[in-house]
């Protein structure tokens, strides 16, 4: 079963590179999963809550210049493949076109994936079926 989406706006699990300008410092990351309100970064040195940064998101084809907010952070918290360590961040600052192209990309992902999990369903109910004759 698909799990339910509780945010407004969805999100989708896509991995773009991005560079945030914080503090006289760069910091390099990737985003997990990212919507037109926020993303998801997984970085080594995520920033504290409720600090505001600068930050460019490499999509595919464009780069996305984008002022957001730190909205939780696991600075201190476990490092793994369930936990990577990184910072929840809302957008503030984002243009029009920006958000179209996060939405555009977002719905292609998301379609994708359920139709990928959809035939996935319907070729284990087929074995399933062939097993049964």
């Amino acid at each position: 079963m698909l799990e339910q989406e509780k945010r407004i706006y969805p999100r989708g699990k896509l991995t773009w590179s991005i560079s945030a300008q914080a503090g006289g410092s760069v910091i390099e990351g990737v985003t997990k999963d990212i919507g037109v309100s926020g993303a998801y970064v997984c970085c080594a040195r995520p920033l504290r809550l409720n600090e505001v940064f600068d930050m460019v998101i490499n999509a595919p084809d464009k780069s996305l210049n984008i002022k957001a907010e730190v909205v939780w952070s696991n600075i201190y918290g476990p490092d793994d493949k369930i936990n990577p360590r990184g910072m929840g961040v809302r957008f503030i600052e984002i243009s029009d076109e920006d958000r179209r192209l996060i939405t555009h990309e977002v719905t292609d992902n998301n379609l994708v994936r359920e139709a990928s999990e959809y035939l996935n369903t319907l070729e284990l109910e087929t074995i399933a079926d062939l097993n049964n004759e």
